[in-house]
């Protein structure tokens, strides 16, 4: 490959700079010595980029379950704000995309239906160029069934009302903007939670001074979309990590965690809207880290990436979304319940040892009918330029975000797990042999093996299509 001196790239970024082209991608072409292709303005003959956001609170009350628990507990005040916040991009007077983050723990396909259908109806936005995520909180109330508790209907309706809200509010904002994108480092927050220990289960909860390795890996990456006005106002930033969303900084409340609260403090320094997205985290979790210094380090990297992001040319701005159908897997009734009774017996102990298993048991008898059946979700696409977003509808094991990564045929991919449904973890094919939690059979893990590895699989197939 010819390779193109340094200096000459400096000369090409500068003078494509005055010129008011992408520079930035001239730039990093050159410095790879791939050609740089035909410039294109920054503005002129492209269709502009076009950005609103809005969020919208979401209201809750004490006597709401709060979800994330194998039973619900209950919250006494809230800090931070939980919320639903869009951002909706369109470029030229080409269709509308829209990606919302909403402060909740999960949310199904029987909970966003209508609300797909409320957009379509009152945005004009088909539902194929809506990303609804969840960021995972372990701090609101519930949205849906799970464990030992259901969801609670008032503040379901709450949801479902705000996030249209959100969406029609940030479409009606929509202004002059461009893109800008960087990406940080951030490995001390999370960390790999299946944890092999001496008498070779993986561990969940209780003592664990017998790890003896962890059995998967982490995703460091920090992610940061940054969109400005012309006048270099902050508009809109979206952020994601790869740790589990759990960790206030007060005790008993309700909270959007660490993640949410660094988003809502940079708001307030910055203006504009700040959004957490979940990545990849069904395997990795905050364990060792109080959550205080987590939203330290995570507000941190992200402030940083905030000032130094490139601006990226948006060519295309495009969003796929298609069936991804699955199935309930078989299971062994007997094998299930020892595995749950021994290790609850051992790590927990006393009654709760048997009032988490007595939740398991009535998981695995209200799906037992349905083993082998077919189920379809959905998986997503979003192509803003060169950095692509994959919204996947379940906790995913943190080595399928990284394959997903790793062959994907854009060097900026940003996985959004919890996007447009639930459906339970979703483990690789070495979680299964290890077992533990995270593939005990449940409302929380139900998929088939070899699932997650289907779902790469799509997801590459998907970005492969946006890439041409």
């Amino acid at each position: 490959m010819l390779k193109v001196p340094q200096r000459w790239a400096v000369w090409c970024w500068m003078g494509l700079a005055t010129l008011g082209v992408d520079w930035h991608g001239c730039w990093q072409k050159a410095l790879a010595g791939e050609p740089a292709g035909e410039a294109t303005p920054l503005g002129g003959a492209e269709p502009e980029l076009r950005v609103g956001a809005v969020a919208v609170d979401l209201k809750a009350e004490d006597d709401m379950p709060i979800a994330g628990s194998i039973h619900a507990w209950y919250a006494k005040g809230q800090e931070g704000k939980l919320r639903a916040l869009a951002v909706v991009l369109q470029k030229g007077e080409g269709p509308p995309v829209a990606i919302v983050a909403c402060d909740v723990l999960i949310m199904a396909q029987d909970l966003l239906a209508p609300v797909f259908e409320e957009i379509e109806r009152r945005c004009k936005i088909p539902a194929s160029h809506v990303m609804i995520h969840a960021t995972h909180t372990h701090h609101a109330p519930s949205t849906c069934r799970v464990h030992g508790y259901g969801p609670d209907e008032r503040f379901c309706r709450e949801v479902q009302k705000a996030i249209s809200e959100a969406v029609a509010g940030a479409q009606a904002r929509l202004a002059p903007s461009r893109f800008f994108y960087a990406k940080g480092h951030e490995d001390a927050i999370g960390q790999n939670s299946r944890l092999l220990l001496q008498d070779g289960t993986i561990y969940w909860i209780g003592p664990r001074k017998d790890v003896v390795r962890p059995t998967g890996p982490v995703d460091p990456d920090v992610p940061v979309l940054v969109f400005r006005s012309p006048e270099e106002k902050l508009q809109a930033m979206l952020f994601a990590h790869s740790a589990h969303s759990i960790g206030a900084l007060k005790g008993g409340v309700r909270s959007p965690t660490f993640f949410g609260l660094a988003a809502q403090s940079l708001e307030e320094q910055y203006g504009g809207m700040v959004a957490f997205l979940q990545g990849a985290s069904g395997s990795t979790h905050r364990m060792d880290m109080p959550p205080a210094e987590a939203y330290k380090r995570i507000r941190q990297v992200v402030e940083e990436c905030m000032k130094l992001a490139k601006p990226m040319l948006v060519d295309k701005l495009v969003s796929v979304k298609r069936p991804f159908t699955f199935r309930y897997r078989h299971f062994d009734e007997a094998a299930e319940e020892k595995a749950v009774t021994e290790y609850c017996r051992k790590r927990v102990g006393g009654e709760t040892a048997e009032a988490f298993a007595a939740v398991f048991r009535q998981m695995r008898k209200e799906l037992a009918p349905l083993q082998g059946k077919e189920k379809t979700s959905c998986l997503q696409v979003i192509r803003i330029g060169p950095v692509a977003v994959v919204g996947l509808p379940g906790e995913v094991f943190t080595a399928l975000g990284l394959e997903i990564k790793r062959r994907s045929p854009f060097k900026e991919t940003v996985i959004v797990e919890l996007a447009n449904d639930w459906i339970g973890y979703i483990p690789d094919q070495e979680g299964y042999r290890l077992g533990g939690y995270q593939v005990w059979t449940g409302l929380h893990s139900y998929v088939a093996p070899g699932t997650g590895e289907r779902m790469v699989e799509q997801a590459l197939e998907m970005l492969r299509s946006v890439a041409d």
